[in-house]
């Protein structure tokens, strides 16, 4: 019976921690965090639900970096009209040289409560590249009435790119879309031989890519970071 008793309790204690390592967190700085559920982001603001079903709002120039679904964000300066702003970027790549997006859908299910629903909302738009902007426009919408499919229209919006190597100037947007004209593929192939230096074999890889995606532009960064450990 008391072998039952213990591994009972063990199994309890496992499923225990299981179930706070699910969380979400938004980390204020180095060492003092919330955990919670994440309900979505406009790359702004993001929303906490906190244990007694109560919302949070933090501020990209609030707070450090969120973990949410696993995947982390981080506050980072970027240039919006002509105005240094913060914004959350997810992290796709860390190392040697970091890779960010932003953008793309972040939308999550409303949570079915009486409270007045907070309702951010963010556009940014007009960047050609570079550090100026995001090139498409991004448009994102978290919270409101509207029925769910609606929500997720509104949410699904294009995915920029950026590229961050300490020592070699601000991090740097990758103009990766569909069609991409041969200039905006030069434009990135330029991006990816300086930011991917110090490689001969990548750099001729990179060379002889006629046409990029987001796909391959990971490949190359994380082919990069493992040869730079």
């Amino acid at each position: 019976m008391k072998g039952i008793k213990e591994y009972a309790m063990l199994l309890m204690l496992l499923l225990a921690s299981v179930a706070i390592k699910a969380q979400d967190i938004v980390v204020i700085s180095e060492g003092n965090f919330v955990r919670g559920t994440i309900q979505g982001t406009d790359f702004s603001t993001v929303i906490l639900k906190n244990e007694d079903e109560s919302l949070s709002q933090f501020k990209a120039k609030d707070i450090k970096e969120f973990l949410w679904n696993g995947d982390t964000y981080v506050s980072k300066p970027i240039l919006i009209k002509k105005r240094m702003e913060l914004r959350f970027f997810k992290v796709i790549a860390r190392g040697a040289v970091n890779l960010y997006s932003i953008g793309g859908n972040t939308g999550a299910e409303e949570p079915q409560q009486k409270r007045t629903r907070i309702r951010p909302s963010i556009g940014i738009g007009g960047g050609t590249g570079g550090f100026g902007g995001i090139g498409g426009g991004v448009g994102i919408t978290i919270g409101g009435g509207r029925n769910r499919q609606d929500d997720q229209a509104r949410q699904a919006g294009p995915t920029g790119y950026f590229i961050e190597r300490f020592g070699t100037g601000p991090m740097v947007e990758l103009p990766v879309n569909a069609g991409n004209s041969d200039s905006k593929n030069q434009q990135i192939k330029n991006v990816l031989l300086q930011k991917l230096s110090n490689d001969e074999d990548l750099a001729e890889r990179i060379k002889a890519t006629e046409s990029f995606d987001a796909k391959l532009i990971k490949a190359f960064v994380a082919a990069y970071n493992e040869m730079h450990k």
